[in-house]
């Protein structure tokens, strides 16, 4: 999937006015992720992504180890949505990784959602991904 592509379906699904919202939604979204998952998890998804979008999903010296009720807490505060605006920044977290998912292998997802499921409430960042039976390109996402 190229940039372009991904920046259209993140505007698309989560309904975003402009492009740059949805660049922004994903640089704050994989910015944030970035920084709970291992170093190796985030540069094999990083690698799968367009140049412009792995870049977020930078290489971080220490993995905190939160769980999703401050993953979200983070996105609002870096996202400047209000408290009443809380369940579109859980969407929009959630659309971004629905986008993320159709980009690269099922074994990096495989390998993201073991990392980070420890806790059962990280699910809830795969609520889009789960919801959907989607056509499995072998080529793509075999790995």
């Amino acid at each position: 999937m190229d940039y372009d592509t991904f920046i259209g379906e993140v505007q698309n699904r989560g309904q975003f006015p402009s492009r740059e919202d949805a660049v922004r939604t994903t640089r704050i979204t994989l910015e944030t992720l970035s920084q709970r998952i291992e170093p190796g998890g985030a540069e094999n998804i990083g690698a799968q992504l367009p140049g412009e979008i792995g870049r977020f999903l930078s290489k971080v010296d220490t993995v905190e180890r939160f769980e999703w009720t401050e993953f979200i807490d983070r996105i609002v505060e870096k996202g400047n949505y209000s408290e009443d605006e809380r369940g579109d920044a859980v969407h929009h977290t959630r659309v971004v990784m629905d986008v993320v998912e159709d980009a690269v292998t099922v074994g990096a997802i495989e390998d993201l959602r073991d990392q980070i499921s420890a806790a059962d409430d990280w699910n809830e960042l795969f609520v889009l991904v789960d919801q959907e039976e989607k056509p499995v390109d072998e080529e793509q996402r075999s790995g």
